[in-house]
């Protein structure tokens, strides 16, 4: 498959080419204009281990031959310049915005390059343009208004409306990064149940973790929900920049947040696991969990089970396995009908896997009893009052989503220096 750059250089994408830097067959390969081809995730990764001062990371790893810069470094680039020249139109040159916008326009000119000939990009894999949100949309993902965002997702299925982005003058923002931001838990949930990019960066180099953290509107506990679900579905993090472990760590940390902070240096902290070699209690093999909390005293786990019971224990990291959540492995499904979010907990991931793809089938779900009805209830009230969430608007088995925000808009935090 043959991409074209800008500027009418070619590359080529193939799906049989063994990566110049794992070795191993390529994941979304990417060849250079050099010829050497790479998985997307190592070039990735290459381009962003060394420090902006290193010119190397601008090279082929092989050949040294120049690597142009990604689309998305480019778009960073604009937006900057963008910005900056608007605020000297207004004549807004003494303003902190203004040595703010000089202070990210020189960081994104350094990782571009000084060298870089001024039109040639590196595309990504995907050939489709992304859906960019009407202005209704931007705004009923912040504020949580599932049933008109699953309406407008449903309207045209040919259309990649789940992974829809915001224009570039609001930051390229993504569906599941606006509905993170307006803490909305079960808004971003049925998004990546639908297939959402997690990982996705925006212009600013962003992911929908970093946005929620820097955060400045909402509470501790809310960015807290959100971080976690966010955790448990595999958010990665990036060697450098805003959304790096370390980065986001410091963050939560100097908002008083320790607990997060923890989470975030450990490296099983807030992930769902497959629980392995446990030995007093080999039923529980194969069984997932949250790892809730690190316990830095005895490098320890506390984890919650994910089946009816919740049952918590303590565990050490080599008896646990990440096993992050993907749409068909999700552990718990949260189902949108009749104007509710409907949470859905399972004993087994056997039994939500069967009841997604039920779902997907279009089959009748199970009929349940008044008995366990009530059970499940109970377990929602039981879940609700220990997550602190009794005035949840989620309902059925057990269920979570953030207070509505009340403040909507396109209030975007400031990017620290």
């Amino acid at each position: 498959m043959t991409k074209t750059l800008n500027g009418g250089t070619s590359v080529v994408a193939n799906d049989d080419v063994t990566c110049g830097i794992c070795l191993e067959d390529s994941k979304d390969p990417l060849s250079l204009p050099c010829g050497h081809s790479f998985c997307a995730g190592c070039l990735d990764e290459w381009r962003s281990r060394y420090g902006v001062e290193e010119e190397m990371r601008r090279k082929c790893p092989i050949c040294r031959a120049r690597i142009p810069p990604s689309k998305e470094m480019v778009t960073t680039l604009q937006t900057y310049q963008t910005r900056k020249q608007m605020l000297e139109d207004k004549n807004e040159t003494s303003s902190e915005r203004y040595h703010n916008a000089c202070y990210l326009l020189a960081q994104a000119e350094e990782k571009v390059g000084a060298d870089w000939d001024g039109v040639t990009v590196l595309e990504d894999n995907n050939d489709t343009p992304p859906v960019v949100m009407p202005d209704y949309i931007y705004n009923a993902l912040y504020a949580g208004d599932i049933k008109l965002v699953l309406r407008w997702i449903n309207l045209d299925r040919t259309e990649d409306r789940v992974n829809a982005r915001s224009r570039e003058t609001d930051h390229d923002l993504s569906a599941l990064q606006l509905a993170a931001m307006g803490i909305q838990p079960a808004l971003v949930t049925l998004l990546l149940q639908l297939g959402a990019d997690i990982d996705y960066r925006n212009s600013e180099g962003y992911t929908a973790i970093g946005l929620v953290l820097h955060n400045p509107i909402a509470s501790l506990e809310d960015i807290n929900k959100v971080v976690r679900l966010l955790l448990s579905w595999g958010a990665s993090f990036f060697s450098e920049g805003e959304c790096s472990k370390r980065q986001c760590a410091d963050v939560a940390r100097n908002c008083n947040n320790p607990d997060i902070a923890d989470l975030l240096e450990s490296e099983l902290g807030g992930r769902r696991c497959e629980i392995v070699n446990l030995s007093p209690r080999p039923e529980l093999s194969g069984k997932t969990c949250v790892a809730d909390e690190y316990l830095p005293g005895s490098n320890q786990y506390r984890v919650t089970l994910e089946t009816q019971s919740k049952e918590s224990l303590i565990l050490d990291p080599e008896n646990l396995r990440r096993r992050h959540r993907t749409p068909q492995d999700c552990g718990y499904y949260i189902e949108f009908r009749n104007g509710r979010a409907i949470r859905h907990d399972f004993d087994s991931n056997e039994d939500c896997q069967a009841f997604v793809s039920a779902l997907e089938r279009g089959e009748a779900r199970p009929v349940a009893t008044e008995e366990a009805e009530a059970r499940a209830e109970q377990a929602a009230a039981e879940l609700l009052a220990e997550l602190g969430l009794d005035d949840s608007p989620v309902e059925s088995s057990s269920s979570f989503k953030g207070k509505k925000s009340k403040k909507k808009g396109r209030k975007m935090m400031k990017k620290k220096k």
